[in-house]
Protein backbone atom coordinates (compact mmCIF):
# COMPACT_ATOMS: atom_id res chain seq x y z
CA UNK A 1 0.00 0.00 0.00
CA UNK A 2 1.71 3.93 -0.99
CA UNK A 3 1.47 5.98 2.00
CA UNK A 4 2.02 9.20 -0.02
CA UNK A 5 2.94 10.07 -2.96
CA UNK A 6 2.87 12.58 -5.89
CA UNK A 7 0.23 11.92 -9.58
CA UNK A 8 -0.60 14.45 -12.27
CA UNK A 9 -3.68 16.12 -11.71
CA UNK A 10 -6.61 15.69 -13.98
CA UNK A 11 -6.90 18.30 -17.36
CA UNK A 12 -3.11 17.71 -16.99
CA UNK A 13 -2.61 14.52 -18.11
CA UNK A 14 -1.31 15.68 -21.82
CA UNK A 15 0.51 18.07 -21.22
CA UNK A 16 3.60 16.14 -20.53
CA UNK A 17 3.95 17.12 -16.66
CA UNK A 18 7.03 15.78 -14.45
CA UNK A 19 6.55 14.49 -11.46
CA UNK A 20 8.16 16.36 -8.36
CA UNK A 21 11.82 15.30 -7.40
CA UNK A 22 14.87 15.50 -5.53
CA UNK A 23 18.13 16.34 -6.89
CA UNK A 24 20.55 15.83 -4.06
CA UNK A 25 20.30 12.94 -1.64
CA UNK A 26 20.11 15.81 1.70
CA UNK A 27 17.38 17.68 -0.12
CA UNK A 28 13.89 18.16 2.21
CA UNK A 29 12.17 19.45 -0.97
CA UNK A 30 10.81 17.81 -3.83
CA UNK A 31 11.14 20.46 -7.08
CA UNK A 32 7.70 21.42 -8.64
CA UNK A 33 7.47 23.10 -11.67
CA UNK A 34 5.23 25.20 -13.77
CA UNK A 35 2.65 23.42 -15.70
CA UNK A 36 2.68 26.21 -18.32
CA UNK A 37 3.81 28.88 -19.33
CA UNK A 38 2.61 32.22 -17.25
CA UNK A 39 3.21 35.85 -17.51
CA UNK A 40 3.26 37.67 -13.37
CA UNK A 41 3.10 41.10 -14.08
CA UNK A 42 4.56 43.53 -11.09
CA UNK A 43 1.91 43.49 -8.51
CA UNK A 44 2.42 47.18 -8.22
CA UNK A 45 0.53 47.59 -11.79
CA UNK A 46 -2.22 45.23 -10.86
CA UNK A 47 -2.83 44.40 -7.31
CA UNK A 48 -3.18 41.04 -7.33
CA UNK A 49 -0.98 37.70 -7.36
CA UNK A 50 -0.58 35.34 -10.39
CA UNK A 51 -1.43 31.70 -9.74
CA UNK A 52 1.20 29.28 -11.28
CA UNK A 53 -0.25 25.99 -11.70
CA UNK A 54 2.15 22.97 -11.46
CA UNK A 55 -0.56 19.74 -12.15
CA UNK A 56 0.86 17.98 -9.67
CA UNK A 57 -1.78 16.78 -6.92
CA UNK A 58 -0.63 14.88 -3.62
CA UNK A 59 -1.80 11.87 -1.76
CA UNK A 60 -0.81 12.44 1.86
CA UNK A 61 -1.45 10.58 5.21
CA UNK A 62 -4.54 12.00 7.99
CA UNK A 63 -1.59 13.36 9.71
CA UNK A 64 0.27 15.06 7.13
CA UNK A 65 0.66 18.22 5.46
CA UNK A 66 2.66 19.61 2.38
CA UNK A 67 4.47 22.74 2.49
CA UNK A 68 4.90 25.16 -0.70
CA UNK A 69 7.69 26.71 -0.29
CA UNK A 70 9.11 29.25 -2.81
CA UNK A 71 12.42 28.59 -4.19
CA UNK A 72 15.50 30.66 -2.43
CA UNK A 73 16.91 32.41 -5.24
CA UNK A 74 12.76 33.54 -6.72
CA UNK A 75 12.69 36.77 -4.62
CA UNK A 76 16.32 38.44 -5.36
CA UNK A 77 16.78 36.91 -8.76
CA UNK A 78 13.33 37.13 -10.42
CA UNK A 79 11.25 39.41 -7.79
CA UNK A 80 8.82 36.38 -7.22
CA UNK A 81 7.36 36.12 -3.75
CA UNK A 82 4.49 33.65 -2.52
CA UNK A 83 1.81 36.08 -1.29
CA UNK A 84 0.79 33.60 1.43
CA UNK A 85 4.18 33.33 2.35
CA UNK A 86 4.07 29.52 2.26
CA UNK A 87 1.53 26.75 1.67
CA UNK A 88 -0.08 24.22 3.00
CA UNK A 89 -1.77 21.16 1.33
CA UNK A 90 -4.46 19.29 3.41
CA UNK A 91 -3.91 15.26 2.88
CA UNK A 92 -8.06 16.13 1.90
CA UNK A 93 -7.40 18.62 -1.01
CA UNK A 94 -6.10 15.17 -2.93
CA UNK A 95 -8.92 14.69 -5.37
CA UNK A 96 -11.33 17.33 -4.00
CA UNK A 97 -14.17 18.24 -6.62
CA UNK A 98 -13.45 21.22 -7.74
CA UNK A 99 -9.65 20.89 -8.97
CA UNK A 100 -8.74 17.14 -7.78
CA UNK A 101 -5.83 18.77 -6.07
CA UNK A 102 -3.95 20.59 -8.68
CA UNK A 103 -1.28 22.37 -6.51
CA UNK A 104 -0.90 25.88 -7.50
CA UNK A 105 2.02 28.33 -6.29
CA UNK A 106 0.76 32.37 -6.12
CA UNK A 107 2.79 34.80 -6.94
CA UNK A 108 3.63 38.50 -6.94
CA UNK A 109 6.13 40.06 -8.75
CA UNK A 110 7.81 42.85 -7.04
CA UNK A 111 10.12 44.05 -9.64
CA UNK A 112 8.64 46.57 -12.43
CA UNK A 113 8.66 43.91 -15.70
CA UNK A 114 6.83 41.03 -16.44
CA UNK A 115 8.60 38.05 -15.57
CA UNK A 116 7.59 35.24 -17.69
CA UNK A 117 7.45 31.89 -15.97
CA UNK A 118 7.96 28.90 -18.50
CA UNK A 119 6.23 25.66 -18.79
CA UNK A 120 8.68 23.09 -16.88
CA UNK A 121 11.14 25.91 -15.09
CA UNK A 122 11.38 24.72 -10.80
CA UNK A 123 9.24 27.23 -9.43
CA UNK A 124 9.37 26.02 -6.06
CA UNK A 125 9.68 22.90 -2.98
CA UNK A 126 7.04 20.92 -1.25
CA UNK A 127 8.45 19.72 1.93
CA UNK A 128 6.36 16.56 3.54
CA UNK A 129 5.35 17.23 6.82
CA UNK A 130 3.87 15.44 10.43
CA UNK A 131 1.12 17.65 12.29
CA UNK A 132 0.17 17.27 15.73
CA UNK A 133 -3.57 18.13 17.10
CA UNK A 134 -4.90 18.82 20.83
CA UNK A 135 -6.48 16.60 23.16
CA UNK A 136 -9.54 18.19 23.23
CA UNK A 137 -9.69 18.08 19.10
CA UNK A 138 -13.20 17.24 17.54
CA UNK A 139 -13.05 18.86 13.94
CA UNK A 140 -15.29 17.15 11.54
CA UNK A 141 -15.96 19.49 9.30
CA UNK A 142 -15.28 17.56 5.44
CA UNK A 143 -13.66 20.06 2.30
CA UNK A 144 -15.70 20.05 -0.87
CA UNK A 145 -13.71 22.14 -2.99
CA UNK A 146 -10.07 23.07 -4.05
CA UNK A 147 -8.41 26.26 -3.51
CA UNK A 148 -9.35 28.36 -0.58
CA UNK A 149 -12.27 26.31 -0.15
CA UNK A 150 -11.92 25.70 3.80
CA UNK A 151 -13.65 29.13 4.49
CA UNK A 152 -16.67 28.23 3.03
Amino acid sequence: MRTRFFEVAKGFEDKNINLPRRTTKHAAGYDLEAAEDVIIKPFHKVGKPTLVPTGIKVFLQEDELLLLCNRSSNPTKRGLVMINGIGIIDADYYGNPTNDGAMSYNFINIKDEDILIKKGERIGQAIFQKYLITDDDNAEGERLGGFGSTDK
